[in-house]
């Protein structure tokens, strides 16, 4: 199924993501088959599939967690920002990163407070490193993020300490301590109520209209915000399609590349999904 993609905001000439037949294998399956995508700055994108689909290997191929395969042809494969060649550091102060992965590894720093947790955001690692100045400015910043996502009460409670909707919210500042071009969100909602959900979805829109743009990857049609123009569905590895939301949001896309009957429902500018 192919649909004509959405023009991307003209913010940048420079793609925030470039994959050109990208192939990814895992131990010794093939997860993701000649993956080819172009996501412009500027364009928030949903990545939608059912799990399995090859959307945490898409994660950790940007990130570079994973390598691609070489091309014969000696073409690059992957280039965030218009390089094929990151510091990881660097790559996570121009792309802010928000994973579970992430949240689990700061659970485990014993003793870890929120406000540690989104410094060490600076530095790309989990705890601040001991020979690193803490400045002033930088603690400006941490409640200035903070702030945005709604967490500031939260700066000295310990971080393994959090609710699943807390620790969101601090990863989402965390991930904004270096004002980043654009946020890549990891299936956001995992483990939220539905009033954490909705604290999600309420900083998602502001980020958005803030400018940042949102790469979501997800399984939930509910976590796709109405600023999210595009979605790009995945199935096995490989994109089935690639559009706008009110092309694929509905029953007919979702079913076949969820492989069963998916109803869509609309309530008050609201997407809701019911399988059968």
């Amino acid at each position: 199924m192919t649909v004509a993609a959405t023009s991307p905001s003209p913010l940048s000439t420079t793609p925030l993501i470039e994959l050109d037949r990208a192939c990814v294998i895992r131990g010794q399956v093939r997860v993701l088959h000649e993956l080819s995508l172009r996501i412009a700055q500027g364009q928030h994108t949903a990545l939608l599939g059912p799990n399995g689909c090859g959307k945490s290997s898409f994660i950790k191929l940007i990130t570079r967690e994973l390598y691609p395969l070489a091309h014969g042809d000696g073409t690059v494969a992957v280039r965030v920002l218009g390089q094929n060649r990151w510091q990881v550091d660097r790559l996570r102060s121009q792309l802010g990163i928000v994973t579970g992965d992430l949240s689990s590894s700061l659970a485990d720093m014993p003793g870890l407070t929120v406000e540690e947790a989104v410094l060490s955001g600076f530095f790309a690692s989990f705890v601040v490193p001991a020979f690193r100045e803490i400045t002033e400015d930088m603690r400006a910043r941490v409640r200035e993020t903070l702030t945005m996502t709604a967490a500031l009460p939260l700066l000295q409670r310990r971080y393994a300490e959090l609710s699943a909707g807390e620790t969101r919210r601090v990863l989402i500042a965390r991930a904004l301590v270096n004002r980043p071009q654009a946020l890549l969100l990891d299936e956001p909602s995992t483990g939220l109520d539905l009033v954490a959900r909705q604290h999600l979805i309420a900083t998602m829109r502001t980020l958005a209209a803030q400018g940042i743009t949102l790469v979501l990857v997800t399984h939930h049609i509910e976590e796709v915000i109405p600023e999210i123009e595009r979605v790009v569905l995945l199935r096995a590895g490989r994109i089935v399609a690639d559009g706008s939301r009110a092309a694929l949001l509905r029953d007919a896309p979702l079913s076949e590349v969820f492989g069963g009957p998916i109803q869509v429902v609309e309530q008050d500018g609201r997407l809701s999904a019911f399988a059968g």
